[in-house]
């Protein structure tokens, strides 16, 4: 497979040239949004944005995404800026991708998939996070192999007088056939760290520990919010993607009740599907919680249409209809008035995480909706069971607790799975 398929633009000197096309505001998408954005991406990457060309059109050419005459204006202004790249906002079919390489013959085109991928790679530090963004990146790359040995057009004939395949055709089967392999390589070894990660998350489920998932557009401040609450030491960059793998800390709430926080990858409009289904073990994250805490930055110009491309990829993971709560991040850079209004929103709190502003709210809140399930009972323990009292003290509140000749009487609020740990024992009541 060759080599240069896998490069990573690290240079900053890179000159980037960003293409769009105007197809009204979709989804409170406008093409400025979408192009600023592009932009900061194209920024993460560590190239430098010297140009924009855009077009409006209803859909896009199917032969070259742009019209052969844009095309030319995109070259000339490439050459002028002396960009090496050309980025399309929107994603390319293969043969797009190949017809525009021939119109613009000296600089690299991708696409915003492709994009994406390179900052993931960049960024993926764990051993899993490696494998999934190698995952997305060679299954983006497969039916993009086609034309990538057209310098050996030429010897189309070689190997010998009636030859049924070149040396170009014969290097391509050969690339797809490594290719395919290196996918089904990357599949078994993601499926055996994804058996550790579930029996971890086995683990927390069976000792019945509240889960909240932090989840929320990339930039929103989720790895701020971590921190701040657990002291996760969690990176904190002001990039798009600056984190990838998921983080577990554990964060006891004013009640006495311990839960885990999980800081997943965040998401993004268009969000490539490769991407959703190569990181499913890090989502499953989002999957396995009892809340997901949907962390909005409040002062993003376009902070609703993130909402709404957030909430279009839970819908993909089949779980919107999970308990959430909106903390609104960043509120101090809003007016009092406007904190007040998002703080009047049904599910939503005013915080700005990175001044602690607000986090006694959100941990109030969190712990309200943690204990919608819970049961109050009083139990007399054995004194032979000790270890039920343990249990009781690590994950139950302990509303009164006395020593009887019987053994340790126990008036407790606790969820369900820890109250049918008691169901054996005398003198159960509930309210």
């Amino acid at each position: 497979m060759p080599r240069e398929a896998y490069e990573v633009v690290t240079d900053t000197e890179e000159r980037a040239v960003l293409v769009g096309i105007d197809r009204s505001c979709v989804d409170g998408w406008t093409l400025e949004d979408d192009l600023a954005e592009l932009a900061r991406l194209t920024d993460t990457l560590g190239a430098s944005v010297v140009g924009t060309v855009t077009q409006r059109m209803e859909r896009p050419n199917p032969r070259t995404f742009i019209g052969t005459g844009k095309a030319e204006e995109v070259e000339l202004l490439a050459t002028a800026e002396r960009a090496t790249l050309v980025i399309f906002d929107d994603d390319l079919t293969p043969s797009q991708q190949a017809n525009l390489e021939g119109l613009l013959p000296r600089v690299r085109v991708i696409d915003r998939t492709q994009l994406i991928l390179d900052i993931f790679a960049l960024h993926a530090t764990s051993h899993e996070g490696k494998l999934q963004v190698e995952l997305a990146r060679i299954e983006y790359l497969l039916p993009r192999l086609r034309g990538m040995w057209g310098h050996l057009e030429a010897e189309r004939l070689g190997g010998g007088r009636g030859a049924r395949f070149g040396a170009g055709e014969s290097q391509l089967e050969t690339d797809r056939r490594l290719t395919r392999r290196r996918i089904g390589e990357l599949k078994r070894e993601l499926a055996s760290v994804s058996q550790a990660r579930e029996t971890q998350r086995a683990s927390r489920a069976r000792s019945g520990v509240y889960r909240v998932a932090l989840v929320g557009y990339t930039n929103a401040g989720k790895s701020t919010v971590l921190n701040a609450l657990t002291d996760a030491g969690t990176l904190v960059q002001d990039k798009l993607f600056a984190t990838l793998d998921a983080t577990t800390r554990h964060l006891d709430l004013p009640d006495g009740r311990g839960i885990t926080l999980t800081d997943t990858v965040g998401f993004i409009n268009k969000l490539p599907h490769g991407l959703v289904d190569a990181f499913k073990s890090t989502l499953d994250e989002v999957r396995e919680a009892d809340l997901l805490l949907h962390v909005v930055d409040a002062s993003h110009s376009n902070s609703e249409a993130q909402v709404a491309a957030v909430r279009v990829v839970l819908e993909e993971l089949g779980v919107s209809a999970k308990p959430q709560l909106i903390a609104y991040n960043k509120c101090d850079l809003l007016t009092d008035d406007v904190r007040s209004s998002l703080a009047q929103l049904p599910g939503a709190v005013a915080i700005a995480a990175a001044s602690r502003w607000g986090l006694d709210d959100l941990l109030g809140r969190i712990s309200a909706v943690a204990a919608q399930g819970d049961r109050s009972i009083t139990v007399v323990v054995p004194y032979d069971r000790g270890a039920l009292v343990q249990l009781a003290h690590e994950r139950a509140r302990i509303v009164s607790e006395e020593h009887t000749p019987e053994g340790t009487r126990l008036t407790l609020i606790a969820p369900e799975e820890v109250v049918a740990r008691f169901a054996d024992l005398s003198d159960v009541q509930s309210p």
